[in-house]
């Protein structure tokens, strides 16, 4: 019998319709699931609604294999979808996740070291049941050699049938389908390996829609405001990019487990939570370090302009990026940076991937003036009457809670929530121990901020301190079935939105800027007057604010410090509404 499957030729359009059933059953269980959720099982109604759906899906699968399948690109158009189908499948199932643009490009830019975490056995087996074995059947199965005009007219005949079989369904379900789609947007990005492949064809226009042009300038009139120009000391602002820190389990914005203990007993620390510009690093990263953010979000317009990092190398401030994630996301082209993992501080990096503690590395040698000209072995050199003292932004890019390897990001003496999932596959643990292992690198998190402001305020002498920190967006930790992060914008839970934010300036930046503290928390707790939330918006603008960098890019209702300022510098810019 296996000897008669493997020499007799098959008509290609019955290996497609095979192939067609295949990535049905495998990749779209999810999707299946969530068109017939709520919907009574015992209702003739619901049976004829799934059928149809499965039918339609079959129809799409052939057509997409029948527009791609040809030559001697049959079997390799149908294995690469097997293994598209049953690697997305996986994630889709595992997470919750869904399939778009943006989830895709995340995970082509995720670096080795995170990617390996959401491999593992159950990854393994999905690709060996739902592609390795379909392939191998397929491979057994000669498609049935034809003159190309046998191959055109077969071909055409049958995607023409493909054509008129999903029409039909589509009228038969037209009613219940239209409803799903107004109701649940997200649920197309379920449908798979439609989903793949629609991302990837919109990648690929993004891609090439890019232009080589200069990037747009953005505040190209900044320069140092009195308090910058005039300040005594060198001043530093230290701004630290969180990853996947929820505002749902950081105890500073009212989560009841000490899950920042040593922040809440640091003097000086203003604490809020912020809406996110997006769910996904690679979305939220350039957006908040843009001057329009979410309130105007625009891909092409963000990633085509200058960002905050420009404008105040401009206005003369010294700028410096660490990384210990998967990259700036463009966000540090052109500009000072370093890894962690470059670095490799002793004790802190093995295979690859580093704790965060490793972005306080030489945290001397990288601070403003006298401090890192005396940590380099030589003397500061005063500066000229008419030079304004060094000013410096240094960004910390953390890989925080990055998922779903929670347990990798905190060393053992800060595992104290226990039972802690000590597994890649968040699937082996329950819930509350899934919440342990997430709160303890958040417990991490909250030494490595106060460990930072410490540091900072050793120096306190020699130079104006300011920390600022943000996380890029949330975490879904199984709430309603869903993991990690990256769901739609539009459908994301709040969990994946709300995240925490915190403000700390040492005696003397707050003096030398004039910025009343009880000012600046009112300001954050009431997003700065926006009529919304604090959100990853006001970020440009206040960072702009916190050097006082004079600008009309600054707009005064996106920046925490304007009105807490003694003094207001004139000429913020215009309000946003």
């Amino acid at each position: 019998m296996s000897s008669r499957l493997a020499t007799r030729p098959w008509y290609p359009e019955l290996l497609l319709l095979g192939a067609s059933v295949c990535t049905l059953a495998v990749g779209n269980r999810r999707f299946l699931a969530a068109a017939l959720g709520g919907r009574p099982v015992d209702e003739v109604a619901t049976w004829s609604f799934g059928l149809a759906l499965a039918v339609a899906l079959t129809a799409i699968n052939f057509l997409l294999l029948g527009l791609l399948a040809w030559g001697r690109l049959f079997r390799p158009a149908v294995v690469v979808t097997l293994v598209l189908t049953a690697g997305a499948a996986h994630f889709i199932d595992s997470f919750g996740t869904f399939i778009d643009a943006a989830m895709l490009r995340n995970a082509l830019h995720t670096h080795w070291s995170e990617a390996r975490e959401l491999v593992g056995p159950r990854a393994a087996l999905s690709l060996l049941m739902g592609a390795a074995l379909p392939a191998w059947l397929l491979l057994r199965c000669p498609p049935a050699p034809r003159r190309w005009t046998q191959a055109l007219a077969w071909r055409g005949g049958a995607i023409g049938l493909a054509l008129l079989v999903l029409a039909l369904a589509i009228w038969a379900m037209f009613q219940p389908l239209a409803s799903l789609m107004r109701q649940q947007h997200g649920v197309r990005y379920l449908v798979t390996p439609g989903n793949v492949l629609w991302s990837s064809a919109a990648l690929a226009r993004r891609a090439q829609a890019a232009t080589v042009a200069p990037l747009a300038t953005v505040g190209g009139d900044a320069h140092a405001g009195p308090a910058l120009a005039h300040s005594p000391r060198a001043r530093v602002v230290v701004l630290v990019i969180g990853e996947t820190a929820r505002a749902a389990n950081w105890q500073l914005a009212g989560h009841a487990r000490p899950t920042t203990p040593r922040l809440a007993q640091t003097p000086g620390v203003l604490a809020a939570e912020a809406l996110t510009c997006g769910t996904d690093t690679e979305t939220s990263l350039p957006c908040m370090f843009a001057a329009v953010g979410r309130r105007q979000y625009d891909e092409r317009r963000i990633r085509g302009s200058e960002n905050l990092l420009h404008v105040l190398v401009r206005a003369g401030i010294d700028v410096h990026w660490r990384d210990n994630q998967s990259g700036c996301k463009g966000v540090c082209n052109g500009f000072a940076h370093d890894t962690v993992a470059a670095i490799a501080p002793p004790d802190l990096c093995a295979d690859g991937a580093c704790l965060d503690e490793g972005l306080l590395h030489g945290l001397d040698a990288l601070l403003p003036g006298a401090v890192a000209s005396r940590r380099a072995g030589g003397a500061a050199a005063p500066a000229t009457p008419a030079a304004p003292p060094p000013a410096k932004l240094i960004v910390l890019h953390q890989i925080g809670n990055h998922g779903p390897a929670y347990h990798r990001r905190a060393p053992a003496s800060f595992k104290r929530f226990q039972p802690a999932c000590e597994h890649d596959d968040l699937r082996r643990c329950d819930a509350a121990a899934i919440v342990n292992a997430y709160d303890n690198a958040l417990l991490y998190t909250d030494h490595v901020l106060a460990t930072l402001i410490e540091r900072l305020r050793a120096r306190a002498g020699e130079v104006d301190s300011a920390v600022v920190y943000v996380s890029d967006h949330g975490e879904s930790l199984g709430e309603h079935g869903l993991f990690l992060h990256g769901m739609p914008y539009a459908i994301a839970p709040d969990v994946q939105k709300r995240v925490p934010m915190l403000i700390w300036l040492s005696d003397g930046f707050a003096a030398g800027r004039g910025l009343d503290a009880n000012c600046l928390r009112a300001r954050m707790q009431a997003g700065a007057g926006t009529g919304a939330a604090l959100r990853h918006d006001h970020l440009f603008h206040s960072v702009l604010g916190l050097f006082d960098v004079q600008t009309l890019a600054r707009e005064a209702a996106w920046d925490l410090t304007h009105g807490c300022a003694a003094a207001p510098a004139a000429a913020l810019g215009r309000a946003a509404g």
